[in-house]
């Protein structure tokens, strides 16, 4: 999969537990960080492959102009498993190549790789380790509520439709706790650091 030697640490966590609080941590210390979520933006930006390939799947209703309209995306996707699972057949192989290319350009000792359905996802077996981010359940829909301004019910949708905190767990090789706020988070970061230099 690499040609290099970087060692890979896939980052991943639910929904609202901190995965940008920690991978912002990753970056400001000088290490790599590449991001699905931004990856998955670029691959479906105006005249893209990504984009021609949704448009030939579900027609033009779902652009804003040139640009993909994403709330009109949701809603034909929303209580629709197959048509979600059709996007992901679209935009995942292209997701993965890209994070692949990105993983292969880093010269530094090792890298972050923030994939936040990583547990739900087979394609990432090539990571060497992978760090949880890990709080509970109510701190998420806590955290939720405030950060989103939504309803209870949607966010426990939300949290419902992901992995489950042990599924998470059962996959980790190291666990970053994110209950007690970002000076202990950055704390056990630095350790990992350290561990993760000595690979």
């Amino acid at each position: 999969m690499k040609s290099n030697s970087c060692r890979t640490i896939g980052l991943t966590g639910g929904i609202a537990s901190g995965k940008s609080a920690a991978s912002n941590k990753f970056a400001y210390m000088g290490i790599p960080v590449i991001d699905a979520d931004i990856i998955a933006r670029e691959v479906v930006e105006p005249k893209s492959e990504g984009l021609k390939q949704l448009i030939n799947a579900f027609g033009q209703s779902i652009l804003d102009g040139e640009k993909l309209d994403r709330s009109k995306l949701r809603t034909i996707v929303f209580n629709d498993s197959e048509k979600l699972e059709q996007i992901n057949t679209i935009l995942h192989p292209l997701i993965g190549n890209e994070i692949r290319k990105q993983v292969n350009a880093v010269k530094q000792h090792y890298c972050v790789v923030v994939i936040p359905l990583l547990c739900e996802s087979s394609r990432y077996d090539w990571l060497d380790r992978v760090l949880v981010i890990d709080v509970s359940k109510e701190t998420q829909i806590k955290r939720l509520l405030k950060r989103d301004a939504i309803t209870i019910e949607l966010a426990n949708k939300m949290l419902d439709s992901q992995c489950s905190r042990q599924q998470r767990l059962a996959i980790a090789d190291d666990i970053l706790n994110n209950e007690k706020g970002l000076e202990q988070l950055y704390q056990h970061i630095q350790s990992l650091h350290l561990l993760y230099k000595s690979l």
